[in-house]
């Protein structure tokens, strides 16, 4: 009988650009258009955010993710050689076509299969999913994540009015970031690392809570802020309320076993301060267990989960043995989970 594989995290890792705004220099440069000027303090009292972090001008996703390929593989002992098969997790994208895997793939000089996964901020743990099933079934060995996330390009800058800043709001969090991952094939037995568990849960009918809606068919080639920006058109608490008995359902063993503090550091998809402290609250979470990284960070996308952990790791939270639970949570809607043995 064949032995078990288990998909392995040898390395992970996170690339901040330099360049940081804090929300006051947000304020003024949205004063400076000539719109609704938010009083000052304004956008920290919303969003218990200080600042994001802002690619250089000229920088895509691509470079980004490269950025933390890079890291990542080095800190694997990998040569980019070794990988087996490379994805591209992101909300982001270079382009539409091709696949902006490819331009990673290019830039790092590997010749390995590549494809794009996207799901909105649950990207890179979807990622995760799909190089653990190939993983697991033997088809590769060894499987690069990669994420760039420019996310500031979604920041709506002109306001008509108040109600229009409420709308955008989740934009001024968005913050700029490439993070990676390395996944190696492992033994499967009772005390080893790796992925142990991945749950999703998806509410679709929500997916208009909130939206980037240029570029794609509806709107191809509208410059509309309303669609080239981050719009919040719902409510997406309710989105994630609305399906909460079906996470309890499908993965309400593994939430126990986080509210029940078996894990050392649990991660999820942070967007603002108040939602940071409703997921907690919602899912009765430890929140010493919880690292607040949007208050300094700003909103990541898809790569606020892997940041989360390069900062946990760096703090001496995450040693390996230890058990660490990934939480997506992303519009459209959908929800995801992973339990991983560091």
């Amino acid at each position: 009988m064949p032995e078990a594989i288990r998909a392995r995290i040898a390395a992970v890792s996170a690339h901040l650009p330099s360049r940081y705004r804090t929300l006051d220099e947000t304020r003024a440069k949205i004063t400076e258009t000539g719109g609704y000027s938010p009083p000052p303090g304004l956008l920290e009292d919303l969003t218990g955010v200080r600042g994001v972090h802002v690619h250089e001008d000229g920088e895509d996703s691509s470079d980004l993710a490269v950025a933390a390929a890079r890291s990542a593989l080095d800190e694997a002992g990998l040569k980019i050689g070794d990988v087996d098969l490379l994805l591209f997790a992101s909300t982001s994208q270079d382009l539409i076509e091709p696949a902006t895997a490819h331009l990673v793939a290019t830039k790092l000089g590997a010749s390995c299969p590549v494809f794009d996964v996207k799901n909105a901020c649950n990207s890179f743990l979807n990622g995760m999913e799909v190089a653990a099933s190939f993983i697991e079934t033997g088809r590769y060995r060894t499987v690069l994540i990669a994420c760039g996330e420019p996310s500031t390009l979604a920041t709506r800058w002109h306001l008509p009015d108040r109600e229009d800043l409420l709308r955008a709001l989740p934009g001024y969090t968005a913050s700029d970031a490439g993070a990676a991952m390395v996944l190696t094939a492992g033994p499967a037995g009772d005390g080893d690392p790796g992925i142990l568990s991945l749950r999703f849960v998806s509410n679709s009918p929500a997916w208009e809570a909130c939206t980037v809606a240029g570029g794609g068919s509806m709107h191809h080639l509208s410059v509309h802020d309303d669609h080239t920006t981050l719009r919040l058109n719902g409510d997406l608490r309710q989105s994630a309320l609305d399906v909460l008995p079906r996470i309890l359902d499908t993965a309400g063993d593994e939430l126990r076993a986080a509210q029940a503090g078996t894990f050392s550091f649990i991660a999820f998809h942070q967007i603002a301060m108040p939602q940071y402290r409703e997921v907690i609250d919602t899912f009765s979470l430890p929140e010493d267990r919880c690292m607040p990284a949007v208050a300094e960070h700003g909103n990541c996308a898809a790569a606020s989960l892997p940041l989360q952990l390069v900062k946990a790791r760096e703090a001496d939270r995450i040693e390996s043995g230890d058990l660490v639970a990934m939480i997506g949570l992303a519009s459209g809607f959908s929800f995801g989970l992973a339990l991983v043995r560091w």
